[in-house]
């Protein structure tokens, strides 16, 4: 997994989730803007330091995470706060958005 990133799947998912500051990306290999998006989120958490946990999901691996909240297009990244899903957004994001929105929590 990319620097900083951790990787998230259904079994693992609920319990990272729970509590904090979450950025989940939805994604998966064969997508393009999918790996734009992965150096991007590296800067986050580079940026936000301990403030928040930046995560992967591969939609492929974990079809029931994805469906759980209604994936339709990838990359789509969301931000939660203690379990709750707080934003989110769809195609690839630029580093100073998230961080912006990572702070605002």
């Amino acid at each position: 997994m990319a620097e900083g990133l951790i990787e998230l799947n259904g079994t693992n998912f609920d319990e990272a989730i729970k509590a904090g500051v979450v950025l989940v990306d939805f994604w998966a290999p064969w997508c393009g803007p999918c790996k734009m998006q992965t150096p991007i989120l590296e800067k986050v958490s580079a940026a936000v330091g301990d403030k928040a946990v930046i995560a992967k999901v591969n939609v492929d691996e974990a079809p029931e995470v994805a469906a759980k909240f209604g994936i339709r297009s990838i990359p789509t990244l969301i931000l939660f706060k203690d379990g709750e899903n707080k934003q989110q957004f769809v195609g690839v994001q630029q580093e100073a958005g998230l961080v912006a929105a990572i702070n605002a929590e």
